[in-house]
């Protein structure tokens, strides 16, 4: 009872000492505030935004699928048996869409619309109004209403006629709100919804025609979706059928959102790992400035428990405050993004605090606090009182068990909570490997650093003499500069090779020779008669022709698809139905790479060639079987060949290439490309559409657009979690500054006193950065370039292409920048009065 009663009292002691000497005053401790503040306040900024869109997207997930269960087929309506079954099942309701060219009556003006048929019970769920706010009333056959960014390009005003295929449509309002807008994935331009009887009446709805059907349930409150979309499955498994549940409404949103959430928060993590050591080096700072009063407690009877208890409670204290304004900010920060950005965003979010990151966020605020702060902490219990007034630094270098202890339970908890909190535990486990090795590698650097400027030559000119010195000296902080020197300029070159490869995605992947329009809809029996239109207009015109069908695979290599348990890794071919072509010869931009093609004249047995990429992922080979299913027929071919496919020549490029005997006979249309002047573009758009109504027209340049400002915004996503990073980096090479001050003092003062000028001192340290600098740039490009390359190939799935002058100018203003905030941090110790200085060391 009287040992409890000591150690209570012991507590309250420390803490009535800590809290006198705090005061509320944070001198020396303001850098731990800043590194935490920011860390935190970037996690819980991350973390709260990811959950308040992926809670949306669960929250209306039926309003956005459109349904409790979804089944969409591509190039065909369902059979009278298939809708027979639906019906059983719940509430029907049908959509139909495609991509259809919008004409006015006078043939002034075209523009490429998604046009979308709907049936009476259209939506099941959420609420389809306009542009005021209103319900959308039932259209009749002739009637359409379209989004306001079609009213602007056409300059249409209600009541207006417009033209879609063989069908005028009155123009009867604005849409305002398309409830499963999200779900139908990227439009290549703006909406425009009519009845399903009018659709039907555009005579766009062909054999061979590019459209999709969705059927959408609406499921009495007993039957789980899941379950029914399950067994639909499996009824027709060879029907070409794509289900989804309204738990997965917009999958590809999901998974884009949860993936850059996941990628962004261990980029944060790893920003509060960086601001982590300048918390080590800010409380080693504070604690060294904080000597001459802890040799004073020690000579009045307190030992080194009372001195840990002591600036443990003021240290935490001080962080558990940094932790907190980091909470408020970073839950916050979301309504700011929201009412900001809320355009960019795939959803509107409703803004809402979410426990869950916060306190996740706080727990990564607090262990990495302790990871840091216990060390020095330990290490200034340890030191004797005598030592203290002396001014010694070896002590400050030892600490005890415990506090390794401590310090790896701390780590291994941060490793259990990014790991466990994420559903690609593989993915979180080799970043914090990749993060912790990066670590490692900078802390090995420095000690060899450090160790080969003391083996050395010691150079004739006294500053490179001085400089050297510096960096292997008793109390040189050589190590901390280079953890600090070296995370600043990798991170200065990731970010520069993440962004400019980002940009350069979009930029050279659309080559110079890319075509003007895709032209899709044209009818097959119409082909020469659309060649020879496109010429008249344009002499020049370089066109090519390609047949379009689409079909599902069902088996591979004697694998039958529906009997997989899982899809394999990178066979997206499997994933639904896909685009087929036939050819007598290889195709633009493909090259063979094992087995042979058919001759021009074949008419054998079904044969097929592969995409080597996916045949890889399946494990095909030349002779295994391949059978899709076309139209609800199964054709079982043989593989061919394998070809290397060009997939960014902007061209037409198919997995699977038949020869014409095998899929000429199955009704279709083709597909054009057409390479054209730019000034010719505007004149074929107006000729085009009025004399193939049924043709739909893309111009490449609104493909790059929309690619472009998808990965514009990725860019900045990771740019502004990357920027609190490399704010992070730059407050550790202030901190492992203001660390080596009090030794840079004693050496600046005992030098002056040896006639050495400010200049001379300042000179020495610039060249000491320097070296510093020159070394870890080269560590810095390497760390950096592989971090860059790992991002953009493995977890974007890019192409790795930065603009290399850029990365290595960004490196060499981040070698400049980092060199002047060591500099402006040692005008401090040449200020320093020589008597004051040696009164104090």
């Amino acid at each position: 009872m009287s040992s409890n009663a000591n150690e209570t009292g012991s507590w309250g002691r420390a803490w009535t000492i800590a809290r006198r000497d705090l005061r509320g005053r944070f001198v020396g401790l303001r850098l731990l505030i800043i590194c935490l503040f920011l860390g935190v306040a970037t996690l819980a900024a991350i973390g709260s935004l990811t959950s308040s869109i992926t809670d949306e997207l669960a929250n209306r997930g039926q309003a956005i699928l459109g349904g409790d269960l979804e089944v969409s087929i591509a190039q065909r309506e369902a059979t009278t048996e298939e809708i027979e079954t639906l019906n059983q099942a719940g509430t029907l309701s049908q959509t139909l869409r495609m991509q259809a060219m919008a004409r006015l009556p006078d043939g002034s003006d075209t523009q490429l619309v998604e046009l979308k048929g709907v049936d009476a019970p259209y939506p099941l769920y959420g609420s389809f109004t306009l542009e005021d706010g209103s319900e959308a009333p039932a259209l009749e056959a002739d009637g359409i209403y379209v989004t306001p960014a079609l009213m602007q390009r056409l300059s249409l005003e209600i009541g207006d006629q417009i033209d879609f295929g063989e069908t005028s449509f009155t123009l009867m309002g604005v849409i305002g709100d398309e409830p499963d807008r999200l779900s139908e994935g990227l439009s290549l331009g703006p909406v425009a919804i009519t009845s399903l009887d009018g659709l039907r009446q555009t005579g766009l709805i062909q054999p061979g025609s590019l459209f999709e059907g969705k059927y959408r349930l609406k499921l009495p409150a007993e039957i789980d979706p899941r379950e029914l979309g399950d067994t639909l499955e499996q009824q027709y498994k060879n029907a070409a059928w794509e289900v989804k549940t309204r738990d997965n409404g917009a999958p590809s949103t999901r998974r884009f959102i949860e993936r850059m959430g996941q990628f962004l928060t261990l980029v944060g993590l790893a920003s509060l790992v960086i601001a982590g050591i300048g918390v080590g080096n800010g409380v080693a700072s504070y604690l060294r400035g904080k000597q001459g009063a802890i040799a004073t407690l020690k000579i009045l009877g307190a030992d080194s428990r009372m001195i840990f208890q002591i600036y443990l409670f003021q240290i935490f204290t001080v962080a558990l405050i940094a932790i907190s304004a980091g909470l408020i900010v970073g839950a916050f920060v979301p309504l700011l993004i929201i009412q900001v950005a809320g355009d960019v965003l795939p959803i509107q979010p409703e803004f809402a605090l979410y426990p869950l990151p916060l306190v996740i966020s706080a727990a990564y605020g607090l262990l990495i606090a302790m990871i840091f702060a216990l060390p020095p902490l330990a290490r200034a219990k340890m030191i004797p009182a005598a030592g203290l007034f002396r001014g010694e630094t070896s002590s400050w270098k030892q600490f005890d068990r415990p506090t390794w202890i401590a310090v790896g339970t701390a780590i291994l908890a941060i490793i259990l909570l990014a790991v466990g909190g994420t559903r690609e535990p593989l993915f979180s486990i080799w970043f914090i490997i990749a993060a912790l090795g990066v670590l490692l590698l900078l802390s090995l650097l420095g000690m060899a650093i450090r160790w080969l400027a003391s083996k050395a030559p010691r150079p004739r000119q006294p500053l490179m003499r001085l400089a050297l010195t510096n960096l292997h000296r008793p109390g040189a902080q050589t190590g901390q500069l280079v953890v600090a020197l070296g995370l600043g300029l990798t991170l200065f070159a990731t970010l520069a090779a993440i962004q400019t490869s980002l940009t350069n995605e979009i930029r050279l992947s659309v080559p110079r020779e890319a075509p003007s329009f895709f032209v899709l809809d044209i009818p097959v029996e119409r082909t020469d008669e659309f060649t020879a239109k496109v010429v008249e207009n344009s002499p020049e015109a370089e066109i090519n022709i390609v047949p379009t069908l689409r079909g599902i695979i069902t088996e591979y290599g004697g694998q039958v698809v529906s009997e997989l348990d899982q899809i394999p890794e990178g066979a997206w071919v499997l994933r639904g139905d896909r685009g087929l072509t036939y050819s007598s010869s290889i195709p633009e931009g493909s090259e063979i790479v094992s087995g042979e093609w058919w001759p021009e004249d074949y008419d054998g047995p079904p044969l097929v060639s592969v995409d080597a990429e996916q045949a890889g992922a399946l494990g095909l080979k030349v002779g295994d079987s391949l059978t899709i299913s076309l139209l609800g027929v199964e054709i079982k071919s043989t593989v061919a060949s394998l070809r290397e496919v060009n997939w960014r020549n902007f061209g037409f490029n198919y997995v699977l290439v038949f020869p014409p005997s095998v899929l000429a006979g199955t009704p279709h249309n083709v597909a054009a490309t057409i390479q054209i002047d730019e000034s010719r573009e505007n004149g074929l758009l107006g000729i085009l559409p009025q004399a193939f109504p049924s043709i739909s027209m893309v111009k490449v340049k609104e493909i790059a657009s929309q690619i472009g400002t998808i990965l514009d915004q990725m860019a900045t996503a990771i740019g502004s979690a990357a920027s609190i990073a490399i704010f992070s980096g730059i407050a550790v090479l202030i901190g492992a500054v203001a660390a080596s001050r009090q030794a840079r003092i004693y050496d600046s003062v005992i030098l002056e006193l040896l006639g050495a000028t400010r200049r001379q001192i300042l000179s020495a340290q610039a060249i000491e950065y320097a070296i510093l600098a020159l070394l870890l740039s080269a560590v810095a490009l390497g760390l950096g370039l592989l971090s860059g390359w790992f991002v953009i190939t493995q977890i974007f799935e890019f192409t790795w292409q930065p603009d290399w002058l850029v990365v290595f100018l960004t490196l060499g203003v981040g070698a400049i920048v980092t060199l002047g905030i060591g500099l402006l941090g040692s005008i401090p110790v040449l200020s320093a009065k020589p008597a004051r200085a040696l009164r104090e060391l």
